[in-house]
């Protein structure tokens, strides 16, 4: 157990909360504020937090706090659902909510122990009087919207770390634009602007939420991604109405790079001689997830000598895809099996002949290998006629956010239903 810090009323942690609580007999300037404390009271209580250490479990911890034994096997049984006593971890934090036995000035009873499962989500066990209870809850989230700027020096990823961005956006943005930007070839000076929701808890950044439009600019082109629902799902779509989404995904995994092209005459690694090699290697850590490039049916899974674990996925269009050198597959891959596109098929492995983690991955039509990074788009179904005015209305005041400062009322602040005002 390392003690990290104690919480009095007069030095509140970030998370505190305080809450008014009228009182009718007490004049307003006589009112006192309530200390709230994930929910509990605590201004009669000795608040300390304190960090799980190795070893450490909650028998250990409520025994040397004075919680019975019949207490604890009570809150095992009722906690199984909700939060398992024997899921405690590790540089976790607790709080204890205490105070003096008022019978014997020597005891301190424990009311309340607060476990912190993640930076949101945390467990009350409650002590108070005979009862046991458990219950679990939420620090609130508060959304702050942000637009941010960036130019690529190298990567997308390094361009979000050194402007000190959450990292969670570089993730979102290549899931928006993962259908037409190759993010394998970007170039520097690329660059991009994003409004988005950033999720705080207190002080601390916890995420994004809603992306609400963006702009990269990719060899000089501008790129743009305008939120708008269509057919019941919100989806991104370019300024001209075409939608983002393409028949093929750009590349089957993502943070990786490209570490042997498509080509007639490789000097293989392992051989040392001159062959074919005509597909696109990338490589990435074993175990970084494979998805599928498009919708399609699993033809063949299973070990293909030099090409290890592999799987092969038949797409419309007479196209083929190959997944070579897989460490594993995905749960419920399978021949015959539908997937959908963007769906995880396995994992990078070294198997075969090879000589480190990557992924070979081919493409085929009409059986015939094509090089992956050269093969035309043909785009999802665009905006449709009948949703033109509210797209346009949506588009206009989006790029106008990108580009410079609007007022509140211009602002996109609602999507799944577009009402122009």
């Amino acid at each position: 157990m390392r003690r990290i810090i104690n919480i009095t009323t007069a030095a509140l942690l970030t998370l505190a909360a305080v809450a008014c609580h009228s009182n009718p007999e007490l004049s307003e300037q006589e009112q006192k504020p309530k200390t709230i404390i994930y929910g509990i009271e605590a201004d009669d209580y000795n608040v300390e937090s304190f960090e799980v250490v190795k070893g450490d479990t909650w028998g250990k911890i409520l025994d040397s706090r004075g919680i019975t034994s019949q207490k604890i096997n009570r809150l095992d049984v009722l906690s199984k659902e909700i939060c398992p006593l024997r899921t405690i971890r590790t540089g976790h934090k607790y709080t204890t909510f205490s105070k003096i036995d008022t019978l014997d000035t020597t005891r301190v009873i424990l009311d309340y122990l607060v476990y912190e499962q993640n930076v949101t989500d945390y467990v009350v066990f409650a002590f108070v009087g005979d009862s046991v209870s458990v219950r679990k809850d939420s620090k609130p989230i508060t959304l702050r919207r942000t637009k941010s700027h960036g130019v690529i020096e190298s990567s997308l990823w390094g361009t979000i770390m050194t402007e000190n961005l959450p990292y969670a956006l570089a993730s979102e943005m290549e899931d928006i634009y993962q259908w037409t930007v190759d993010f394998f070839g970007i170039q520097q000076g690329d660059s991009f602007t994003v409004i988005y929701d950033e999720k705080f808890v207190d002080t601390l950044s916890v995420g994004i939420g809603r992306v609400w439009g963006a702009k990269f600019n990719h060899l000089g082109k501008d790129i743009y991604a305008i939120p708008f629902p269509q057919d019941g799902k919100v989806q991104y779509w370019e300024a001209d109405g075409g939608s983002l989404r393409k028949q093929l995904l750009k590349a089957p995994l993502k943070f990786t790079r490209i570490s042997s092209g498509f080509t007639y005459s490789r000097l293989h690694p392992v051989l040392k001689k001159r062959r074919p090699h005509t597909g696109i290697d990338y490589a990435a850590p074993a175990g970084t997830p494979v998805r599928s490039v498009a919708d399609g049916t699993v033809t063949y899974k299973g070990y293909k000598g030099a090409g290890g674990n592999t799987v092969y996925i038949k797409h419309p269009g007479k196209l083929q895809s190959g997944y070579l050198h897989l460490k594993g597959y995905a749960k419920g891959i399978a021949v015959g099996k539908r997937v959908s596109q963007g769906q995880i098929i396995g994992y990078v492995g070294s198997t075969g002949r090879s000589t480190g983690p990557h992924l070979d991955f081919r493409l085929w039509k009409n059986g015939q290998p094509i090089n992956p990074l050269k093969v035309p788009q043909k785009p999802a179904e665009p905006i449709k006629e009948a949703n033109r005015e509210k797209f346009e209305w949506v588009k206009a005041r989006v790029i106008a956010e990108l580009e410079g400062e609007v007022p509140d009322s211009m602002k996109i602040t609602v999507i799944d239903s577009v009402v122009i005002r």
